[in-house]
């Protein structure tokens, strides 16, 4: 009898630890964009522009061949297997998709695609002088003066805080950081524009 007890008890606690059920139902089949989460930059699918060098990551579910990281081409182009050669400068993300999923639909059926940028090469700010860590950076989103200097480390202890200038192609920027950080004339915080170069004396 104990013996009958033992067996039964151990064969509930073997079901317990994952014994294979014929009912469990298959795990669903994850989406692309879950199985790409992780390895995009965090940009807007719908507004970013893509640009010259930057990195795409192109899927197409099932497809392993034609799925993988592309630069995009001085010439603003990318070549898909199949697909060929196909434009990406100037489309976000998401038209880009639609742009690739109509190419390979001649030759897959309803092909599921998901485009995502890997890195932003495209689109750069430089800042230089009394901050913690000068260097060049990717606009990756729209970020104002006062956080780009953040990314830079922020200022040296010896910085001229009113005396921050922006380089814009012929213009020059004045920014003060010592109101800003007041929360006087914020209209200075601007946004920064791809080409910019940030002084700080």
């Amino acid at each position: 009898m104990f013996f009958l007890l033992w067996v039964l008890a151990a064969g509930q606690v073997w079901g317990q630890a994952g014994r294979p059920e014929g009912k469990q139902a298959a795990p669903a089949k994850p989406t692309l964009e879950e199985a790409a989460k992780g390895v995009a930059a965090p940009v807007d699918p719908k507004t970013f522009q893509i640009g010259p060098e930057d990195v795409l990551l192109v899927r197409v579910w099932r497809e392993p061949d034609l799925s993988g990281p592309l630069a995009v081409r001085p010439d603003g182009k990318i070549t898909i297997p199949l697909a060929g050669e196909i434009q990406a400068g100037g489309l976000t993300p998401e038209q880009l998709t639609q742009s690739i999923a109509e190419a390979l639909s001649k030759f897959i059926n309803r092909p599921e695609v998901l485009v995502q940028i890997q890195a932003v090469h495209s689109k750069r700010f430089l800042v230089s002088g009394e901050v913690g860590r000068p260097g060049t950076y990717p606009l990756v989103t729209p970020i104002a003066v006062m956080e780009a200097l953040v990314q830079a480390g922020g200022l040296r202890e010896f910085a001229n805080k009113k005396k921050i200038i922006i380089i814009r192609g012929t213009l020059r920027l004045k920014f003060n950081y010592a109101d800003v950080i007041k929360g006087k004339n914020l209209s200075q915080n601007v946004l920064v524009e791809h080409g910019d170069h940030i002084v700080v004396p």
